[in-house]
């Protein structure tokens, strides 16, 4: 079993939710007319080629869920937005954005739960969507149903739907309290693939209830999974704290940071396989990640290059850790 502490956290998953809750920092103070924030950066396309792609972090309803490792409802709002905000605030990131080819349309949720997105500003979405080649949005799989085919046939480009996985590991994820199964997931996806949809995987490096020791065997199951379901990209997300719930398992064992060279070694692992896109998500990487910070700029820049070609690039040695750390 890879739990090291079984003690603290809930069997029931409405009991977990409340201690996730309970545990809870200060939420973020937003507003429901702007996206709480937006940039471009550059990525991969399906074509091999980096190009840049314009996120735009939607400002709207907490997700209905409540994952232990979430960190995303601290930029929500506790009620719905009114119809027209979310066209509103693409206008607000697209205004001010330089010009890109891809659109993310992430919303610290599901796309598709109504309240968050309604389904009545689908139509005026999509019109802000026309001078994009693709546009990736973000859904739960228990939330993917015939409103992906509605707005996928009202879009003039190519959708792509990512779902968070998170990880193979069946009894870690169950206390993740995603309220998902491995089953349900590749559902979820085959009804995307059989619809025309790509599918894009995001996956924990490291989760917490999982051992340092098991976390690079079970990333890389984690990817085998992910294109085994039809997965054209899976992005390898090193778990993070910040929460408050994360910080209380920490406390008794039962969450770990990754390190550098275990997220190094899933993305190689992932690359090898040349089944799709393996995407390394470097948010705010070189700030919250410990270890060797002799060698950490160089190989979160090598990370970087891999993200871009797709090749694995010779290993940064260092004096100090060995790359270990």
């Amino acid at each position: 079993m890879t739990a090291a502490s079984t003690s603290i956290f809930p069997v029931q998953p409405e009991e977990r939710s409340r201690w996730i809750a309970d545990r809870r920092l200060a939420r973020t103070e937003v507003d429901p007319g702007k996206p709480f924030a937006f940039l471009v950066e550059e990525e991969c396309s399906p074509g091999m080629e980096a190009v840049p792609v314009a996120t735009i972090f939607l400002t709207n309803r907490e997700c209905p869920w409540r994952c232990v490792m979430c960190d995303l409802w601290k930029n929500t709002l506790i009620d719905s937005v009114p119809l027209g905000a979310i066209p509103s605030q693409i206008d607000y990131a697209l205004a001010r954005l330089p010009a890109a080819r891809q659109i993310k349309l992430y919303n610290s949720g599901s796309f598709f739960d109504t309240q968050a997105i309604p389904e009545q500003d689908y139509a005026a979405i999509a019109q802000r969507l026309s001078n994009f080649e693709r546009t990736i949005v973000e859904c739960h799989p228990s939330l993917v149903s015939n409103r992906c085919l509605t707005f996928r046939d009202l879009i003039a480009n190519r959708l792509e739907i990512a779902m968070g996985l998170e990880t193979a590991h069946p009894e870690v994820l169950d206390r993740l309290n995603k309220r998902m199964t491995l089953p349900q997931f590749a559902s979820a996806a085959s009804f995307l693939i059989e619809n025309d949809i790509d599918l894009r995987v995001f996956i924990l490096v490291q989760p917490p209830f999982m051992q340092p020791k098991e976390s690079l065997h079970w990333a890389c199951r984690s990817l085998d999974f992910a294109f085994d379901c039809g997965a054209t990209a899976a992005t390898l997300i090193p778990t993070r704290g910040g929460n408050g719930a994360m910080e209380s398992l920490a406390r008794r064992g039962d969450f770990t940071p990754p390190t550098l060279a275990t997220v190094e070694a899933t993305a190689s692992y992932g690359l090898r396989l040349g089944r799709g896109r393996v995407l390394v998500d470097l948010w705010d990487i070189r700030t919250r990640q410990g270890g060797c910070q002799t060698c950490l700029r160089d190989r979160v820049d090598r990370l970087h290059r891999m993200n871009l070609c797709q090749r694995i690039m010779p290993v940064v040695t260092c004096s100090h850790c060995g790359g270990q750390s």
